[in-house]
């Protein structure tokens, strides 16, 4: 009977050591996401300060094409980085499940 509740405790404790450490992963996981969005952020600044720059400097002469490829072009590479994140993402669930 003892023996019973021992194992019953031993294996009690293994489960709550396994949600802990499945805790701890998804912890890591999202302090990862936060210092990628925090670096995307800092990126995202640097570029609206050059954009501003460059319009402060051009008030009366904006080439309206060549904003709006720029416009395009940073939509373009904010939609790959997405998908560069999204799949970092996938690979540190698929690491921390195997």
């Amino acid at each position: 009977q003892n023996e019973k509740e021992l194992q019953d405790v031993v294996k009690q404790q293994e489960e709550k050591m396994l949600q802990l450490i499945d805790k701890s992963g998804e912890v890591m996981r999202l302090k990862a996401e936060v210092s990628e969005l925090k670096r995307l952020l800092q990126l995202a600044e640097t570029e609206a300060r050059v954009l501003w720059e460059e319009m402060r400097g051009k008030e009366h002469q904006v080439d309206t094409a060549y904003i709006q490829e720029r416009v395009m072009l940073r939509r373009e590479v904010d939609k790959l980085r997405l998908l560069l994140v999204e799949k970092e993402e996938e690979n540190i669930r698929l690491t921390d499940k195997y």
